[in-house]
C-alpha cells in the first residue's frame, strides 16, 4: 500500500456530479439545509442526506445545528480554494457543463469564493497590491510587508486579530475564470467584508455574484489604485 495524503478519496467524494453540485452551491459560503442542497442538486433529500453525510465524514463540508433545523457548508477556505482552482482547470480544459447566461458576465466580474472575492476585480486587486509593494509575492506565496500593513490600518482592517488568527493572513488562489491568482486567506475575508461594509457592494440572493454600485466601484477602485 502507497503512503501519504489519499487523494483518491478526496478525489472521489468531489467526482460524484451529485456532491459536485452541492459543494459548488456552498462555496458562495452560506449554510444550506439538505432540502436545499437537494435542489441544488437535482435528487430526493433522501439521497442528498446520505451523500452530506460522506462529504462531512471526509471532512469537506460542517454541519451545523440551529434549533430543529440542520445546515451543512463547506468545512474551511481551504476547500473553497480546491473547489475554485479545480473549477480553473475544468475552464482550461474545456470542460463546461452549461453554456454561457445572462449570471455569467456577472460572476467573471466578481463574485464570492468562500468567503472572499473572486473575479476581474478581485484579480486586479492582486495585482495592484504587488505592484505598489504592499504584497510580496514569491511563486504562489504571498506576504504583506510593513508598508501594506500600514495601508490597510488606515482602511480600518483589524490586522492584529488576522496576525492571531491561525489562518495565513495572505494567501493566492487560483482564479477559475481570470486563470490567475487572486487574494484570499484573512486579508481576503477583510477586504470582502470591508467592502459590503462600505456599502460598495452586495451579494446577489441565490448567487455568488458581488454586485458593485456604479458609485461603489469607484470607490474600491480608488481605495485600491485600481486602473
Amino acid at each position: 500500500m502507497k503512503e501519504g495524503p489519499d487523494i483518491a478519496l478526496i478525489a472521489s467524494l468531489i467526482g460524484d456530479p451529485a456532491r459536485a453540485n452541492m459543494l459548488t452551491a456552498m462555496m458562495n459560503g452560506k449554510a444550506y439545509t439538505a432540502t436545499e442542497l437537494a435542489a441544488e442538486a437535482g435528487i430526493t433529500q433522501q439521497t442528498a442526506s446520505t451523500h452530506l453525510k460522506k462529504l462531512e465524514t471526509g471532512g469537506l463540508i460542517l454541519q451545523r445545528k440551529q434549533g430543529r433545523h440542520r445546515y451543512f457548508a463547506l468545512s474551511d477556505d481551504q476547500v473553497g480554494n480546491l473547489l475554485e482552482s479545480m473549477m480553473g482547470l475544468a475552464a482550461a480544459r474545456g470542460h463546461v457543463r452549461t453554456r454561457t447566461g445572462p449570471k455569467d458576465p456577472a460572476l467573471r466580474r466578481a463574485r464570492v469564493c468562500y468567503d472572499h472575492m473572486a473575479g476581474e476585480l478581485a484579480v486586479s486587486l492582486l495585482d495592484s497590491l504587488i505592484g505598489r509593494d504592499l504584497i510580496v509575492s514569491a511563486g504562489e506565496d504571498l506576504s504583506l510587508t510593513d508598508s501594506g500593513g500600514a495601508y490597510f490600518s488606515r482602511l480600518g482592517i483589524d490586522l492584529d486579530s488576522l496576525n492571531t488568527s491561525r489562518r495565513p493572513v495572505c494567501k493566492s488562489c487560483l482564479d477559475w475564470s481570470m486563470r490567475r491568482s487572486h487574494l484570499a486567506g484573512g486579508l481576503g475575508k477583510a477586504v470582502l467584508d470591508h467592502t459590503y461594509a462600505a456599502g460598495w457592494a452586495r451579494r446577489v440572493d441565490g448567487t455568488r455574484i458581488v454586485e458593485f454600485t456604479r458609485t461603489g466601484e469607484t470607490a474600491f477602485r480608488k481605495a485600491f489604485d485600481l486602473i
